[in-house]
């Protein structure tokens, strides 16, 4: 990391600022204890599209952070062998051309739709799997219709403080698995419908985004589940991968098992993973562990 990169991310992290917003009561820290457990660990839902400004308006966070001894969330970013990886798990085998799961007609109005929002056409990106396409697709058009700024983004925030303080930094999912979630966990050929469905319908994915960051600033974490599987979705964020985030939520609680029991955990995860009856906040209930909000009853008065 760049040296600029790390005095940015030390000074946000003791400073105080304001944050668009006239009342918060989003509850989106939690605390897990019991089961054993030696010592509290925090649970922090995220958002990406969410600036990390917006930390500051999350009563006790910091002091939470400052707590803990390692921090946990979906796949360690700083691990740039594994991004190395990923990078390259995301080309296209050889055999395979994506011309050949289109017609022409589609073919030139995805190009199209890429050079326009990315900046570059299939001359160039031919060689990337759907998903990956569908995925820059998407953060392109969060950049100009949502102001995401990944270089802002909260979600990355803790890691990164993390591993300028030598915390340790431990994704819940390996290599392989993040590979496949990314890249494989849906059939090559639904890949390619639902890029052409995020070229074809650019507002729909801007719609539903927004939408689960207004109920992330509500703290609605189980209405974010809802509006991921409810029936009206017809985005590329779809029922689909919600079953798929269900069933490795019950691997999560498995893997966080043994880092809960020694406590002092300061997990970071996207919201999207945590609420409804299927979430991690009601598997971790499920197996056992008390999870209650850290800042129940707090009522927090933004500046504007």
């Amino acid at each position: 990391m760049m040296a600029s990169k790390k005095y940015w991310i030390i000074v946000l992290l003791f400073s105080v600022f304001s944050f668009p917003l006239s009342v918060s009561r989003a509850q989106l820290l939690y605390e897990i204890s019991g089961n054993s457990s030696k010592q509290k660990s925090y649970l922090l839902a995220t958002n990406r599209l969410v600036d990390m400004q917006f930390l500051d308006t999350i009563p006790n966070v910091f002091k939470c952070f400052s707590r803990c001894k390692t921090v946990l969330t979906e796949f360690a970013m700083q691990d740039y062998e594994a991004i190395a990886a990923l990078r390259q798990a995301a080309l296209l085998p050889d055999s395979v051309k994506l011309s050949d799961f289109y017609t022409e007609e589609q073919y030139r109005f995805i190009d199209n739709c890429l050079r326009v929002q990315v900046g570059m056409g299939l001359d160039k990106l031919c060689r990337m799997k759907p998903s990956y396409l569908t995925e820059m697709l998407r953060a392109e058009l969060f950049k100009q219709w949502l102001g995401y700024d990944e270089q802002r983004s909260m979600e990355t925030f803790f890691e990164a403080v993390a591993a300028e303080r030598d915390i340790p930094v431990l994704g819940l999912d390996d290599i392989g698995e993040t590979m496949y979630m990314l890249f494989d966990r849906e059939p090559f050929e639904w890949q390619c419908k639902e890029l052409l469905k995020a070229a074809e319908y650019p507002e729909n994915e801007v719609k539903q985004e927004r939408t689960i960051k207004a109920m992330y600033l509500d703290g609605r974490l189980a209405d974010i589940a809802f509006q991921v599987e409810g029936p009206d979705n017809t985005t590329t964020l779809s029922y689909s991968d919600y079953q798929v985030y269900c069933a490795r939520n019950q691997q999560w609680v498995k893997r966080l098992r043994p880092h809960l029991a020694d406590g002092a955990c300061f997990i970071t995860l996207n919201a999207i993973f945590l609420g409804g009856e299927k979430g991690l906040i009601q598997q971790l209930k499920a197996a056992g562990y008390r999870v209650r909000p850290v800042n129940r009853g707090i009522t927090i008065k933004l500046k504007k």
